[in-house]
């Protein structure tokens, strides 16, 4: 079955008893292997990979300006790797609640990194009772004795509440045009906080490099988590990106099919769990997303899913003709898998990799890199052919 692109039907109602009936079965999902197999017509790929590293479940990558890397390693490792083969384990790094999809996450750097060589790193950290969420930390990357550690840290943001489960934490990072800091919420698997608004699992969250709340954010005024909240409606996000127009794009994962691609606009509510173009998993019906029903609805949409996690939009010229798309990777569907975006979103290739593929970047010099998901997980340079 080829991927299906914003599917609507008629609205229903969505009991609570269907979500909690699901609830059990969603729990024991293992991250990108949610609605089964994908599938999809690959295309031929337009570059040679090239193995240049590995790592140990390695979650997260970003580009220091001396063209080195630091990676992040699910169980609580970062890494500093060099082009020349190079690299230790970068000290400092706080302690991660390691497990099913938590642990240590996504890395951004400030925007003015090269003057004040600060970083920010998401992880999941351990609450009371047996519960976690994730968290946002600030620190400076220097060296002490001369090798480098995170030092000055300070957490920003924490996930409210902690709750039970291992899944769905999304906690991707990204630094708009605005100068403001965007955080993907996950759900947590537990359906209703994607609505609450007065917890901020499920939600985009849009917060100062310091972590306050923006004045100009849609529900500053209502204060609390609320305040933080960019978006919501969303499932387990795990991309977002700016384009060079300065809109915010973000994928995650449907349930039982449904994975979608968005548009994020401010104040909106993308629907989940009312609305989604994907079903529980004992097979129940979740209404589709449909027009005049109040929801923003997804771009794009797959079922079979893609399982996406990573999100790059290409602005180099290494392969200009790819410039201003975007590329996501794919766990279930082990691709890089194309989207347009602007006026016709859609995918438009999808290069089979032969792993899952859990993080995708773009180099200075325009060269797209990959990570591969799980243990002895490779990175890779891709090489454009001819």
């Amino acid at each position: 079955m080829s991927p299906r692109f914003s599917a609507r039907t008629a609205l229903l109602a969505l009991p609570m008893l269907a979500m909690a009936a699901c609830a059990e079965a969603e729990a024991q999902q293992v991250e990108g292997q949610e609605g089964g197999a994908a599938t999809g017509a690959a295309t031929s790929t337009p570059f040679t990979p090239t193995e240049l590293a590995r790592f140990d479940e390695p979650w997260a990558m970003t580009f220091l300006p001396d063209g080195s890397m630091l990676v992040t390693e699910q169980a609580g490792t970062l890494r500093h790797w060099k082009a020349d083969g190079s690299g230790h384990e970068v000290g400092g790094v706080p302690a991660v609640d390691y497990g099913g999809q938590g642990g240590l996450g996504d890395i951004i750097l400030h925007p003015d990194f090269a003057d004040n060589a600060t970083l920010y790193l998401s992880y999941v950290e351990a609450g009371e009772d047996d519960t976690r969420g994730a968290a946002v930390m600030r620190a400076r990357f220097t060296k002490v004795d001369g090798v480098h550690a995170l030092t000055d840290k300070d957490i920003i943001w924490r996930q409210a509440p902690k709750v039970t489960g291992r899944g769905h934490f999304g906690h991707r990072l990204a630094f708009g045009p605005d100068g403001m800091l965007y955080i993907s919420s996950g759900e947590r698997q537990k359906f209703e906080p994607a609505q609450d608004m007065q917890m901020n699992l499920g939600k985009i969250i849009r917060l100062t490099e310091d972590g306050d709340v923006p004045p100009d954010n849609p529900f500053a005024d209502q204060g609390g988590v609320t305040a933080e909240i960019w978006s919501f409606g969303h499932r387990n996000p795990l991309g977002i990106a700016f384009a060079a127009d300065g809109s915010l794009w973000e994928h995650e994962m449907g349930p039982k099919g449904g994975d979608e691609l968005n548009l994020i606009v401010r104040g909106d509510n993308y629907g989940y769990p009312r609305v989604s173009n994907g079903d529980h998993y004992d097979g129940r019906d979740i209404p589709d997303h449909s027009a005049g029903d109040g929801y923003n609805a997804p771009e794009a949409d797959w079922t079979p899913v893609i399982s996406p996690a990573g999100l790059v939009i290409v602005s180099g010229d290494a392969y200009p003709d790819w410039r201003g798309t975007g590329l996501i990777g794919g766990l279930s569907s082990k691709a890089i898998v194309q989207v347009a975006l602007n006026d016709d979103p859609r995918e438009i290739a999808r290069y089979d990799m032969g792993k899952r593929i859990r993080e995708i970047e773009e180099s200075a010099d325009g060269t797209i890199y990959v990570l591969e998901d799980g243990e002895n997980g490779r990175l890779l340079a891709l090489t454009p052919k001819g």
